[in-house]
Formats: structure tokens, C-alpha cells, sequence
């Protein structure tokens, strides 16, 4: 099963951008220790030639990570034929042991990758590149990231075994069921429904706000980073207690990665690709507004953290619009 091309095309981006990063860590142990812009050695014309050369290197490790979060999830899904018991990508990822902390780690890789790509454009447009220590600092915290990624995937295809009985979403998201899930699942559609748009909406609003204000706020990016979490976090909620219910027009159908299949002509990409992307955006839009204060990036980065809260404000309200019309077009009827 390891065979797969998919699966082969998940190691290989994974194995090759882990190896670019061990590549380039003990450069960037000796750039953190001696980078000086101000001096004019030959250690520090030296540095600065290879920043180009494993900035590069990292921007390309990040892409590949961002296009594979969707290739593992997409994988998964696809996969889930294989298995006894697997409606969908819930059943092969419950596989074996690996598979959802595989995932897990596959997202978290993917907001860190969108993050770091933020804070890279951000110092290569300043004059001094203020922000070279930090973006070389975030790269040794990358390479064990990566390397747990590695672990976690090549773990989960190895031990995958087509004669395993896995279990179905049904049981993972049943109301029944003692999980987080399932608790998300027995929440009240009004209460659900309140917590999603009202979440979804403030962090439109901040975002909006913040970028009219050109991002000159420093407390109004922060809010926009947090808001975008939560938006996030009500977004995952809304989708498996009601949204999921109106695109399956079943009132007992909470799983939010049937939606990803043929079957319902793939809608779930259409919310989750505008909701990670919005979600990226207000994540970096509030990191990027915490290097206003530094001189060559006062400009530089009000208005990169503004771009980014626009792209979220977008993102997030195109999310709510797809959520809306799938539930208004639904023949379920969930509130009296």
C-alpha cells in the first residue's frame, strides 16, 4: 500500500524537505551567532550570498508542505475504499495509531509553513532585513516539526494493512460516543449556529477594521491573529454540528470529511479551502503587526499585515456565504 503514488509523493516531500532543512540548520546556527549587517568581513559577505541560497530553500520546503497538507488529506479520503468499515477518511486514518496525530501534525505544519512565508517577504522587502536572526531561529524550531511529520506519515503508511476492520465516522461522530467529537456533535443547532456566526463574523469585522486602518493598529492585528483562531475553531464546530447536516440532508450525519467525496460533489473543498486560507491570513496579518515598531519595517509592516487581514476578511466571509447557501439550499429542515 506504501506504493501508492500519492503516498510516495507525501514521503518524498516530506523526506526532501526535511532534508533541506538539516541542510541548512548549521547555517543557520552560525548566522544567529554572527550575523552583523553593519560589518563588511568576509564571514558576513558570506552569509548574506548564502541567505539568498537557503532562503530559498525554505520557501520551497514551505510550498511543498502547504500543497501537502491538501495532497494527505485528498489521500485519505481516497483510501478509505481500501479498508473494511471506512465510510471516508475518518476510517483510514483510524487505520492504525498514526494516522490522526499524522494529520494533526500535516496542520500544524501547514500554518507554521504559511506563517514563516509571511515573515520572510516581510524582511526581504526592509532595507536591513531586520528580521533574518528570527527567521533562522524559526527554522530550528521547523526542522524537528518536520522530522516528527516524517515519523508520524511513514509510520501511518507502513503499518497500513488492507485486511483491517476500521471504524466508520459514525461512530467517531456519533452523539453517543465519548470523544470531543461527539460532544461537538450533541451541541444545540441554535447554540451551534450562534457560536458560528458570531465568531465568523467578528473576525470579518477586525479584519475589515484592520485593514481600512492600513494595519496601523498594533492592537488590531493582535485581534485579528486571535480572532482568525477562533474563527477557525467556531468554523470546525459549525461544520460538524449543522452545516455537515444540511449538505448530507440527514439529521444524524455530523462527519466533516464525507463532505470532501464525489458523492456530494466534493462541497467540502469549498469550504475548507477558503477557511485554512483566511485562517493562514489573520494568523500572520497578527504576527507580522508585532515588527511595527522596528524603523525599517514602520511602514513595511502595517501594510503587509493589513494585505493579509483583507485577504482573511475575504476569506472567511466567502466561507460564510458557501456555509450559508449549502444550508439555504438544503431540504433539511433542522429549526422549526
Amino acid at each position: 500500500m506504501i506504493f501508492q503514488p500519492a503516498i510516495i509523493a507525501l514521503l518524498l516531500a516530506a523526506g526532501l524537505s526535511l532534508a533541506m532543512l538539516a541542510t541548512a540548520s548549521p547555517f543557520a546556527v552560525q548566522l544567529i551567532r554572527h550575523w552583523d549587517l553593519g560589518s563588511g568581513s568576509e564571514r558576513q559577505l558570506r552569509l548574506e550570498r548564502l541567505t539568498y541560497l537557503f532562503s530559498m530553500m525554505v520557501t520551497l520546503v514551505c510550498g511543498l508542505q502547504i500543497l501537502s497538507t491538501l495532497l494527505f488529506v485528498f489521500n485519505a479520503d481516497k483510501m478509505s475504499v481500501m479498508f473494511v468499515g471506512a465510510m471516508c477518511a475518518v476510517g483510514a486514518l483510524n487505520a492504525n495509531e498514526y494516522g490522526f496525530p499524522a494529520l494533526y501534525a500535516q496542520l500544524a505544519l501547514f500554518f507554521f509553513a504559511s506563517t514563516w512565508l509571511a515573515i520572510n517577504r516581510l524582511d526581504n522587502q526592509a532595507r536591513d532585513y531586520p528580521l533574518t536572526r528570527l527567521k533562522y531561529v524559526l527554522l530550528l524550531a521547523y526542522a524537528p516539526l518536520a522530522a516528527l511529520v516524517l515519523y508520524l506519515q511513514f509510520n501511518y503508511f507502513i503499518r497500513l494493512e488492507a485486511d483491517v476492520i476500521t471504524s466508520c465516522c459514525g461512530s467517531m461522530f456519533s452523539e453517543e460516543a465519548d470523544t470531543v467529537a461527539s460532544e461537538v456533535s450533541a451541541m444545540a443547532p441554535r447554540q451551534a449556529i450562534a457560536l458560528f456566526y458570531a465568531g465568523l463574523g467578528a473576525a470579518v469585522l477586525l479584519a475589515l477594521w484592520h485593514w481600512r486602518g492600513a494595519g496601523r493598529r498594533v492592537w488590531s492585528g493582535l485581534a485579528v491573529g486571535a480572532a482568525s483562531v477562533v474563527a477557525f475553531l467556531a468554523a470546525l464546530t459549525g461544520i460538524v454540528a449543522f452545516v455537515s447536516l444540511y449538505i448530507y440532508e440527514h439529521p444524524h450525519h455530523h462527519c466533516p470529511f464525507c463532505i470532501l467525496k464525489p458523492e456530494y460533489d466534493y462541497q467540502g473543498y469549498l469550504l475548507y479551502i477558503p477557511l485554512f486560507a483566511a485562517a493562514a491570513a489573520g494568523l500572520a496579518a497578527g504576527v507580522l503587526t508585532l515588527f511595527a515598531h522596528r524603523p525599517s519595517l514602520a511602514a513595511l509592516a502595517p501594510q503587509a499585515s493589513a494585505r493579509l487581514a483583507g485577504i482573511a476578511a475575504a476569506g472567511f466571509a466567502l466561507f460564510l456565504v458557501v456555509a450559508s447557501f449549502m444550508v439555504l439550499s438544503s431540504n433539511l429542515i433542522l429549526l422549526e
